[in-house]
């Protein structure tokens, strides 16, 4: 009986192994796939903010194709807000507000670009944190310094893996809106906070 329970326990063993092993492969290969493509689409942005043969507004706008396929704006939008706001504001101030957002996100994004010389963006390794959700490890290297920036990516149905935050200097972007809208609506409502980011107010990151 004892010989037959130890065959049993090696069977079971083997099928452990066995289904560890093929699922974690895929799983490492799609790892890979988000850090190339997210490599990808940071090597479009440099070779476009390096290519001289661009106006300004050309590479604005070819950087803003490039990164409407990573980021999920919308998304980024609707958590920078927080769940506590979001959930009492109608369907069209969700839509207003998120337009605005992301006027004002893309707006600072260039910002930052325009203050891009000659630093060399590292993709670094990218590891899965959870289910459905990656971080990659990125550095912005110059010639006596090294920042760190992690790109966080979540898995949609429809898109694929996208971009819903990025740690910055180890800030969070989406926890720094948040933290600005919230100090914002202690003391005004929503109204007046759309009203501000119709106006340009000085909400941008």
């Amino acid at each position: 009986m004892k010989v037959h329970l130890k065959h049993f326990a090696g069977r079971i063993l083997i099928v452990l192994l066995m289904l560890f092993f093929t699922s974690s492969a895929p799983l490492a290969d799609e790892v890979k796939e988000i850090r190339a493509m997210t490599k990808e689409k940071v090597d479009i942005v440099i070779n476009i903010l390096k290519d001289k043969s661009l106006s300004k507004n050309e590479k604005k706008e070819g950087i803003l194709e490039t990164i409407d396929g990573l980021f999920d704006f919308s998304l980024m939008a609707r958590l920078s807000l927080g769940k506590k706001h979001w959930k009492s504001l109608s369907k069209a101030k969700r839509k207003e507000f998120s337009e605005l957002f992301v006027e004002r996100l893309k707006l600072s994004y260039l910002e930052k670009l325009d203050l891009y010389t000659d630093e060399e963006v590292v993709v670094d390794e990218a590891r899965m944190t959870k289910k459905n959700r990656v971080e990659v490890l990125t550095y912005l290297v110059t010639k006596d310094d090294k920042k760190e920036m992690i790109y966080k990516l979540y898995k949609t149905k429809k898109k694929g893996w996208m971009v819903y935050d990025v740690d910055v200097l180890g800030v969070s972007i989406v926890q720094t809106y948040r933290s600005q809208f919230s100090g914002v609506l202690k003391k005004d409502t929503m109204e007046q906070l759309l009203e501000r980011m119709r106006s340009a107010g000085e909400l941008g990151a």
